[in-house]
C-alpha cells in the first residue's frame, strides 16, 4: 500500500499559502486491510476512511464513470487494481492533480505546477464535462485566486456544458454550497465573472445576471452599469470581512433593479421592495439558511433609507429600528448597517470614503435600547395608561432619548 497527499493541501503548499486540509490517497489498499489497521469508514458515495491517529481522510484510489445526467450521475470504482495516476485523471483542474509522496516527492502527471506557475485554471481532461459542479468549483477558485485566469479550452468546454443543460441538473443545495464558498473568497467578483462569461450564471442565477447593462443615476452610482456596481459591492464586503449573510445581502439588495421598466431608467423608483420579493426567492430556490435570507430581506427593503438617514428626525430614526426588528435583533442590525457600508462604498471612486451613517445609527440604537422600559411601562400604567397606549409612551421615550444623544431633529 502506498500513501499520497493529494489536491489542495499540494497545491497551497506550492503556492506558500496555509492549507487547513490534508487529504490522502491510499494505492494498492483494500477495504478490509484499512479496517484491519484501525481505519473508520465514513464515506457514502466511495471508500474514504479517518486514519485511525489523524483522523485526516484517507480514500482509496478510484475511477468514476458517467451514468446520468447531473451531479450525482456517478459510477464509482474503487480497488487495489487502480493506480494513482488513473485516480488523478478524474480530478476537476491540473493544479488540484499533483500528489506528493511519503518522501516529498511530487507526481505531477498532468503539468499542475506548470499551471501554478502559469496562473491558470485548467481542467485535467474532458472527464470534466460530466460533473457540472465543476463549474462552480472553478468559479470558486478564480475567486480565491485573483490573478489566475482560466484556460481557452476550459473556457470553451464549459460554455458547451451550459448549452447542453448540464448545469440545470444540479440540486439547489450544491449550487448554495459552492456560492457560498465563493462568496466568502478574497474576491468574490471573479466566480460571477467566470459564472456570467460561460453562460452559467444566467441559468442559475438569472435575478443577477440581468443586472449588467442596467444603467444607473451617474451621480449616485459615477459606475453607471448595476452590474458592475453589484461586483464592487460584494469585494468590499470581503475588503471588510463580512460574514456570509452579509455578503448574501449585499448580493440580493439592487436585484429589483433589474426589473425596473425601460422606460423609467435610470430611475429605480421602488426598486427596495421588488428586490426583496427576488431575494426571498432566490433564498427559496437554492434553500439559504434562514439567518442569511431574513438579513437580506431587510437590507433590500431598508438600504435606501439608511443611507439616507443623515435627514431623518429621531422618530423617523425610531421607526427605522423598529422595522429592522433591532430592539429584538441587534446584531442583525449591526450586519444591516455593514451590508449598507458595503453598498455605499462599493461604487467607483468611493471606495475610500467615509460611511458616517454606520455610527450614528448603531449609537441610535444603543440609546434607545438603553432606556428602561419597565419603568416607563410603570409610569405609565401610574398615569392609567393600557394596553397601545403604554407602547406610545415607550415609543416616546425612545425618540426623546436618540434626540438628545444624537442631537437629531425631534419628532
Amino acid at each position: 500500500m502506498q500513501r499520497y497527499l493529494v489536491g489542495g493541501a499540494v497545491r497551497d503548499a506550492l503556492l506558500g499559502r496555509v492549507s487547513m486540509d490534508r487529504d490522502w490517497v491510499l494505492v494498492g489498499a483494500d477495504v478490509n486491510e484499512l479496517i484491519a489497521d484501525g481505519y473508520l469508514a465514513v464515506g457514502q458515495d466511495f471508500p474514504v476512511f479517518l486514519h485511525p491517529q489523524t483522523r485526516e481522510e484517507h480514500a482509496l484510489a478510484r475511477t468514476e464513470r458517467k451514468t446520468a445526467p447531473g451531479y450525482h450521475g456517478f459510477a464509482f470504482h474503487a480497488g487495489p487494481n487502480v493506480t494513482l495516476e488513473q485516480d488523478l485523471l478524474r480530478r476537476d483542474l491540473t493544479i488540484n492533480a499533483i500528489a506528493q509522496d511519503e518522501a516529498g516527492a511530487l507526481i505531477d502527471p498532468f503539468g499542475g505546477q506548470r499551471d501554478l506557475a502559469a496562473k491558470l485554471l485548467r481542467h485535467v481532461s474532458p472527464a470534466f464535462a460530466e460533473d457540472p459542479v465543476r463549474i462552480l468549483r472553478l468559479a470558486r477558485f478564480a475567486a480565491r485566486f485573483a490573478d489566475f485566469s482560466v484556460a481557452d479550452e476550459t473556457r470553451t468546454l464549459m460554455r458547451e456544458m451550459v448549452e447542453q443543460g448540464e448545469v440545470d441538473a444540479l440540486v439547489p443545495e450544491r449550487v448554495w454550497q459552492e456560492l457560498a464558498r465563493g462568496l466568502m473568497e478574497a474576491t468574490p467578483s471573479r466566480m460571477f465573472a467566470v459564472l456570467r462569461d460561460c453562460g452559467a450564471l444566467a441559468r442559475l442565477l438569472p435575478e443577477v445576471d440581468r443586472l449588467w447593462g442596467v444603467p444607473q443615476r451617474a451621480d449616485y452610482h459615477p459606475e453607471i452599469d448595476t452590474g458592475v456596481h453589484l461586483m464592487m459591492v460584494l469585494d468590499m464586503a470581503a475588503r471588510l470581512h463580512a460574514g456570509l449573510p452579509v455578503r448574501f445581502a449585499c448580493l440580493g439588495h439592487d436585484l429589483g433593479k433589474g426589473t425596473t421598466p425601460a422606460d423609467v431608467l435610470p430611475r429605480h423608483l421602488g426598486h427596495e421592495q421588488r428586490s426583496a420579493a427576488l431575494v426571498r426567492e432566490v433564498g427559496a430556490r437554492l434553500r439559504v439558511p434562514v439567518a442569511c435570507r431574513e438579513l437580506a430581506d431587510v437590507v433590500a427593503r431598508e438600504h435606501g433609507n439608511v443611507h439616507r438617514s443623515a435627514g431623518l428626525d429621531a422618530a423617523a430614526i425610531v421607526r427605522l429600528i423598529e422595522r429592522c426588528d433591532g430592539w429584538r435583533r441587534p446584531e442583525r442590525f449591526d450586519e444591516m448597517l455593514l451590508a449598507c457600508e458595503c453598498d455605499a462604498r462599493g461604487r467607483l471612486g468611493l471606495g475610500e470614503s467615509e460611511y458616517p451613517q454606520r455610527a450614528r445609527l448603531a449609537r441610535a440604537l444603543s440609546i434607545a435600547r438603553a432606556v428602561d422600559t419597565a419603568e416607563v411601562a410603570a409610569q405609565a400604567a401610574a398615569r392609567g395608561l393600557r394596553g397601545p397606549a403604554v407602547g406610545t409612551a415607550i415609543q416616546a421615550a425612545r425618540v426623546a432619548a436618540v434626540a438628545a444623544g444624537l442631537g437629531a431633529l425631534p419628532a
